[in-house]
């Protein structure tokens, strides 16, 4: 059975890609290679042995999604990545944001309407619950004004998605992620920014290997126990599996409805401070940080009640946070070697 996996040499999609293969799953990954390396796809076969089908796209040219959906009507499944993500640089170019994370997804949902098999997998963010009034947040906590157009750009597309739900033959299921953090553990791929990483993880390991002078912590006086922000982190791996449940689910038709939406997360809150002493912890390596100002738009704690996917989908974090920090430092060592 094949599936498309749109963004699939990203840091989720590339690990979505290995557990799809690891199910027998025949894989075809759109990506534009604006913000991935096509080495990624050797990472993938030195894991599965297999390479996978990689056309290189970019979904915001219509045509181009249009030949490709003319070209490949046996797909089974569509697993939607491909966006861009950087919080910071969607505030400063939100037209660049709207045009990237909605006209594609637009387009890939146009041409769905050819495949006999209309199952889609929407990934979203915990971004949409804003600053949620109680925790954990559940599906049911009301969605907020965001702080970004990037966060705006996933509250529109479940929006769109939902709407095209209801007037058309195609499944959905949107899930929504805490904060992905960790590499596959053979690190073969792994979480890989252009630049100066946007994320806590990449910072603190590319700090712990010298590459960053120091980490800033960005406030220590949040009411929370050791005042700095609090999130859930889950490991990449079994974000990537989730994905496969997913998918298997809107096969088999156990969906209660055309459209819907699972948590993703591990059901526990981890502080910035908690995250660098387990990193000093899995690395033995002591980490240069200092405590800065707060930043702008931050919430002060988001964590998952992953009662419904633990239910439904039958899924459950099971790697801790130790295990993702190890992985994400071996990568780190590797790369830089």
């Amino acid at each position: 059975m094949k599936v498309l996996v749109t963004g699939g040499l990203g840091y989720i999609g590339s690990h979505t890609a290995v557990e799809l293969q690891n199910k027998g799953y025949n894989v075809v990954i759109i990506d534009d290679l604006s913000n991935s390396s096509k080495d990624v796809l050797n990472g993938i076969k030195n894991i599965t042995k297999i390479t996978p089908e990689f056309e290189e796209i970019d979904l915001k040219e219509k045509s181009k999604v249009q030949d490709f959906f003319n070209r490949h009507k046996d797909i089974v499944g569509v697993i939607h990545f491909a966006a861009s993500k950087a919080v910071g640089e969607s505030v400063n170019q939100p037209l660049m944001y709207y045009e990237n994370n909605i006209s594609t997804l637009i387009y890939v949902l146009q041409e769905m309407k050819k495949l006999n098999k209309q199952n889609f997998i929407f990934s979203s963010s915990c971004t949409v619950y804003g600053q949620a009034d109680k925790l954990p947040i559940n599906e049911d906590a009301p969605i907020k004004i965001v702080e970004s157009p990037y966060g705006n750009t996933k509250q529109i597309g479940e929006e769109i998605i939902k709407d095209l739900c209801k007037v058309s033959s195609l499944k959905a299921v949107a899930l929504r992620y805490f904060n992905p953090v960790g590499a596959h553990s053979t690190a073969e791929i792994g979480e890989l920014p252009l630049g100066v990483p946007q994320n806590l993880v990449p910072y603190i390991t590319q700090t712990g290997i010298g590459l960053r002078e120091k980490l800033s912590v960005f406030g220590d006086d949040y009411p929370t126990e050791d005042g700095t922000c609090i999130r859930d982190y889950i490991h990449v791996v079994d974000l990537a599996k989730a994905h496969v449940v997913a998918l298997q689910r809107l096969l088999e038709e156990k969906s209660t409805s055309n459209f819907e939406v699972f948590n993703l997360g591990t059901g526990k809150g981890s502080s910035v401070l908690d995250v660098i002493e387990s990193f000093e912890r899995v690395s033995n390596t002591k980490l240069n940080y200092k405590i800065a100002k707060r930043r702008e738009g931050d919430v002060v704690a988001a964590y998952a009640d992953t009662t419904k996917a633990n239910n439904e989908l039958d899924w459950k974090a099971e790697l801790t946070l130790d295990d993702a920090m190890l992985s994400a430092w071996e990568w780190e060592q590797k790369i830089r070697n």
